[in-house]
């Protein structure tokens, strides 16, 4: 905006010695010189305030998107947690589903590390998620219908 300041004042400049100027060749050199002034500055102008509105949305995306990055973590934090209370409750098929997704969702050279924080996680926590749920297909000993053997 500087520039624009700048280039308005040279012109006005220019309007002055139009008005003293002591022929017409000489008004309109002044004439011109002062058109062109004026239309830097109203670019320098656009120039600014065209950044200045970029910035400014630049900044409302930025936060609405850390908004739903927040909103995203909560709703993500509470999927697991409801995960982990049922954990117990879930088929062995879906467990291992679940626990190999979970352990590939990190960076490659993470993985391992990973998983194995979420297997130290599931087994601290595994006596007290759906402790009062009756077993499924899964949960039972192979080759059993009832849990019981034939």
């Amino acid at each position: 905006m500087f520039k624009s300041q700048q280039y308005r004042a040279e012109a006005a400049e220019y309007g002055e010695l139009v008005k003293g100027s002591s022929g017409p060749d000489e008004s309109r050199k002044f004439q011109e010189r002062q058109d062109h002034l004026v239309s830097l500055a109203d670019n320098e102008q656009g120039l600014a305030d065209v950044y200045d509105n970029a910035v400014h949305v630049a900044e409302q995306d930025r936060s609405h998107g850390a908004a739903l990055a927040d909103e995203e973590v909560h709703v993500l934090r509470c999927l697991g947690a409801a995960v982990i209370m049922q954990w117990n409750a879930l088929p062995m098929t879906l467990q291992r589903e679940i626990f190999d997704t979970a352990g590939s969702v990190g960076k490659l050279l993470e993985t391992a590390a990973l998983r194995g924080q979420i297997a130290r996680f599931l087994h601290k926590h595994k006596n007290g998620a759906g402790r009062n749920k009756a077993p499924t297909e899964d949960a039972r000993p192979p080759g059993t219908l009832d849990g019981t053997r034939a």
